[in-house]
């Protein structure tokens, strides 16, 4: 009736903490690609709680994140998703073969304050909008959210 799920691409969002970067990415993802990829986030030393700086940024992408937790990385994860994208946590990732590994250089949110965290954001949300069109190739595009550039 649906898609197999073998044909689902998986992408697993990696920091440190997985309280910022990584949850603001899966997010996008899941809020952009719908139930068309699999999406999963993890961190390497998990943080209590997310960072309120990215809850409240996404809030204003029209995106809640206020009920995520930070989840710790494991191998099972990483065994899992086709694409992992690391951001910041080094050689902590587990590595596969066969496995697309993708290093976005982002600047950390942890201890900013909103206005900080606002650029920060949009950038991960350029860069879920590419791998979306890489990993779904087809004419249905994710709706822009809100126009909050120039």
């Amino acid at each position: 009736m649906s898609d197999s799920p073998a044909a689902k691409p998986s992408v697993l969002f990696v920091c440190v903490h997985n309280a910022g970067r990584s949850q603001m990415a899966a997010a996008f993802l899941t809020h952009l690609a719908g139930d068309r990829i699999e999406v999963r986030s993890a961190g390497s030393a998990p943080a209590d709680a997310v960072n309120p700086a990215a809850v409240a940024a996404m809030a204003e992408a029209g995106i809640d994140v206020s009920a995520e937790t930070p989840k710790v990385l494991t191998v099972e994860a990483v065994r899992a998703s086709d694409v992992v994208i690391t951001m910041g946590c080094g050689d902590t990732c587990p590595v596969f073969p066969g496995k697309r590994y993708l290093d976005w250089k982002l600047d950390d949110p942890a201890g900013q304050g909103v206005e900080a965290v606002r650029p920060i954001r949009d950038e991960i949300e350029r860069r879920v909008r590419g791998l979306i069109a890489e990993l779904l190739p087809d004419p249905v595009r994710p709706q822009p959210l809100l126009d909050r550039r120039e």
